[in-house]
């Protein structure tokens, strides 16, 4: 890992205007499994890669519900994940209880994104490690949100995160027009192609790396996992994968810097927005 003499705490800006545990638990995100979130007019869907510590462990879980209209896929470290969705969770129950209607996601969203930003400002604290897609419908329609370490969160048509996701964000962005007037179904099929860009060629989708989150108009928070998402995989049982599936992302700015210190260069100017809640 490359370090230098700015990166011991969260609250230390170097010359160029960067806060490196920032970027460092960015790169946590980027290590995680990968995610996918898309959505048309009246459904958001996420599909997620679960992974297994070992052969005699069970996959873990990459899909959590939050409440009937909205529920969250991780990348990146699951602890902060399960502290984040207990969070979620609870303001969400508060809504309900308080209000006696679902809290709307972009509300929550906001919210989260508060609490992601206090670790990235006090000394002693380290910046959460993980970046979630947020799912939900509500009085706006559906919603597909992305927030990061850097407490930065964005609304998004459709996203995709953690390792080799540029496969994925490729993929969306070829058939960005085509997702408003999907069916459920239709969608479920393209998150499944786009996931499916992010693996090595020798590794396929099956029952037990992937589960599918879809919520929507009159169609309340849904996780399909195991035998429940064998009917999806089938649809694209046999298709070929988009050109260039299953390769590494683009060097990050840190193993930029890391190359250009050990050539001997300067390291390579870049700047990060921290704190703020776009």
């Amino acid at each position: 890992m490359f370090r230098n003499q700015y990166d011991n705490d969260v609250t230390v800006w170097s010359p160029q205007g960067r806060i490196h545990q920032i970027e460092y638990a960015e790169e946590a995100v980027k290590q995680g499994s990968a995610t996918v979130g898309l959505k048309s007019n009246t459904h958001a869907v996420l599909v997620a890669l679960k992974r297994a510590p070992s052969e005699l462990s069970a996959h873990q879980k990459k899909i959590l519900p939050l409440d009937t209209h909205l529920g969250i896929s991780i990348a990146g470290l699951t602890a902060d994940a399960r502290l984040l969705s207990k969070y979620m969770r609870t303001e969400c129950l508060n809504s309900r209880f308080a209000y006696d209607t679902p809290l709307p996601v972009s509300r929550l969203v906001s919210m989260v994104g508060n609490k992601l930003q206090i670790p990235t400002q006090r000394y002693g604290r380290r910046p959460f490690g993980v970046g979630l897609l947020v799912a939900g419908y509500d009085e706006q329609g559906s919603h597909i949100y992305q927030t990061c370490p850097s407490a930065n969160y964005f609304d998004c048509k459709a996203m995709a995160i953690g390792a080799r996701s540029q496969s994925a964000r490729t993929y969306l962005e070829r058939r960005l027009t085509e997702f408003p007037n999907c069916t459920p179904e239709e969608l479920i099929k393209h998150g499944l192609r786009a996931l499916r860009d992010t693996l090595p060629n020798d590794v396929q989708l099956t029952t037990k790396n992937c589960s599918v989150g879809l919520v929507g108009k009159n169609t309340p928070f849904t996780i399909y996992d195991d035998e429940h998402i064998e009917q999806y995989l089938k649809l694209i049982e046999g298709e070929e994968r988009s050109p260039g599936a299953g390769a590494d992302d683009e060097p990050t700015r840190m193993e930029d810097d890391a190359a250009a210190g050990a050539e001997g260069a300067a390291p390579v100017v870049a700047t990060v927005e921290t704190g703020s809640t776009d």
